[in-house]
């Protein structure tokens, strides 16, 4: 009977500190479970250090490495999504170059997953990271949880075991733009959530920063909840009515202190300048729903590939382009 394999999915950009290191931590631990059959692709978005000359040395002495090259970056959503699409196993786990993903739970991933789960969530219930930040994560989960019509997955930054039918399903989406948490919490199928400690960085700096963090809430606000427009449509019924209040309290006191009532022009300005400011807020949520139905419609690739390093003909694997172009005929 052939083993079963396990495909192991690295995303990096900038981690010639970590590469080797993380290659060598999943190997150890592969090769603890003789049972299975196992493969190592790693995809690099468009990294300016070391990290693509570290992996064409690793891939050149060992043919169960692979590599993606991509010809630039393609954010943090779309290259480890279009990574795990390229793997061959009939399961994957993608893993953090940096170490926050614990290896260790490889095993109890693979355990679950012989059990009959089709998927094995990663939760963390910590973490050794700023404490202030991790606090803001969780308000952040409970408010899109609340808002959302999918149930989402608390603290689930996809770090886990996709069985192949799963990635068979991220292959047939021919979504441009995939927020993996809130696919798995709509489109997974049996699923396992495996409690964890999320360690500090390994080396190197987090490419996080405001701009990608925001770049993920927004995504994932304008995926799978409605609560910007929500919000629009209440607070504009409320503005309207605190408006109308304010002017009818402002047209009695004129009616009965007319020849000593004046406020002048200010509560006019002061409505004209609050309601203006509520209007730019809520434009700009209904920017980010624009844009991203934009980017859907647009059906533009995953990545573009510069390169790929140990792939054979019979591993090669890129039905979500294929998928597209049947869309597109059909």
């Amino acid at each position: 009977m052939d083993r079963k394999t396990v495909s192991i999915m690295i995303p990096c950009y900038n981690e010639e500190e970590n590469i080797a290191a993380i290659i060598e931590a999943v190997e150890k631990q592969m090769k603890q479970l003789p049972q299975y059959d196992y493969e190592i692709v790693c995809i690099d978005n468009c990294s300016t250090d070391r990290t693509r000359e570290i992996l064409r040395e690793i891939c050149a002495k060992n043919p169960k490495i692979k590599a993606i090259f991509n010809v630039k970056n393609f954010g943090q959503f779309n290259s480890p999504v279009y990574g795990m699409m390229q793997t061959s196993g009939d399961c994957v786990i993608p893993i953090c170059a940096d170490f926050q993903d614990p290896v260790e739970l490889i095993p109890v991933f693979l355990k679950y997953w012989e059990e009959g789960y089709q998927i094995v969530c990663g939760v963390k219930t910590s973490s050794k990271e700023n404490g202030l930040m991790y606090k803001m994560r969780t308000l952040y989960y409970k408010l899109i949880k609340k808002f959302s019509s999918v149930d989402q997955i608390e603290h689930f930054t996809g770090f886990g075991l996709y069985d192949k039918s799963f990635i068979d399903v991220l292959r047939k989406l021919d979504d441009p733009t995939p927020f993996i948490r809130g696919i798995v919490a709509e489109l997974g199928g049996k699923r396992k959530e495996v409690p964890y400690e999320q360690p500090q960085r390994r080396a190197g700096k987090t490419h996080n920063n405001f701009y990608t963090l925001y770049d993920a809430a927004m995504l994932s606000v304008t995926s799978y909840t409605k609560v910007g427009m929500r919000i629009a449509v209440f607070a504009g019924l409320f503005m309207a009515f605190i408006s109308f209040i304010i002017g009818l309290v402002y047209l009695v006191m004129k009616l009965i202190y007319w020849d000593r009532f004046y406020a002048g022009q200010a509560p006019t300005i002061i409505i004209v300048s609050f309601m203006c400011s509520v209007l730019l807020v809520f434009m700009g949520f209904l920017g980010e729903y624009i844009s991203a139905i934009n980017i859907r419609m647009m059906h533009r690739p995953l990545v573009i590939e510069e390169e790929r390093l140990n792939f054979t003909p019979e591993s090669e694997n890129q039905p979500a382009i294929e998928n597209r172009s049947e869309h597109k005929t059909e």
